[in-house]
């Protein structure tokens, strides 16, 4: 029974980040149907596992030395996790304009990259989070009101990257390296000072938020222009 209610505690901590998201989508009319907002969900799950398997690839440097502890905050855990992520909102894009050429490319707004982006990187942090188990609740508490964050901000800007890969090629790569350097960032104050690092959750935070406001402006206004739902 106990581990019964732990299971069910551990679902929704894991859950209470996707449904505040979704109710504040519907409270202000977002332009995001369920089926892109559960695909973007899936998506940045399925990117979790793109990540190990480039890690499986990359070489192994010892956490001793200074040269290989930033190579595994930087390269190894922050480069990894945002190009898995890059990788799966990139093949979201394309398909939406293959099986979607009623919305020409110039009538999709920017805030769908960005806006795609964090529900990758909520699905993402979904499983990662959920993968510690209810035996270890008190981490996953804390890694909801810090990674959860984290990997929302890195995820609107790799959406933002994904989206803008074929428009702005230049755009699209700076928001892509944004997210890296954030999240490396992130890594080395979590790890300098530990996992209850104001700092670290300063820095989650205020990127998601800046995120946040990227795409704010379009859905403040309600019901989008006509053709730009998705």
């Amino acid at each position: 029974m106990d581990e019964l209610w732990g299971l069910l505690l551990l679902a929704i901590i894991t859950l209470l980040p996707l449904i505040s998201v979704y109710l504040w989508f519907r409270i202000s009319k977002f332009p995001i149907k369920l089926p892109w907002f559960l695909l973007a969900l899936l998506g940045g799950a399925a990117a979790l596992f793109i990540a190990a398997l480039i890690q499986n690839f990359l070489p192994r440097s010892g956490d001793n030395l200074t040269k290989g502890f930033f190579f595994k905050l930087f390269i190894e855990i922050a480069l990894t996790e945002e190009l898995g992520r890059f990788m799966v909102l990139l093949l979201l894009f394309r398909l939406r304009s293959f099986f979607n050429k009623q919305a020409p490319e110039e009538t999709t707004p920017f805030l769908l990259g960005p806006a795609t982006g964090i529900l990758a990187g909520l699905g993402f942090a979904a499983v990662e989070t959920a993968s510690y188990g209810p035996a270890n609740l008190g981490i996953i508490l804390i890694r909801t009101f810090t990674t959860v964050p984290l990997h929302g901000s890195c995820g609107a800007r790799d959406g933002a990257a994904a989206f803008l890969c074929t428009r702005n090629p230049f755009r699209a790569m700076m928001r892509f390296f944004s997210a890296v350097i954030i999240h490396g960032i992130y890594n080395f104050m979590v790890v300098r000072s530990g996992i209850f690092s104001i700092f670290a959750i300063l820095i989650a935070v205020t990127a998601l938020v800046s995120s946040i406001q990227e795409i704010r402006p379009l859905s403040d206004k309600g019901i989008p222009p006509r053709g730009t739902s998705f």
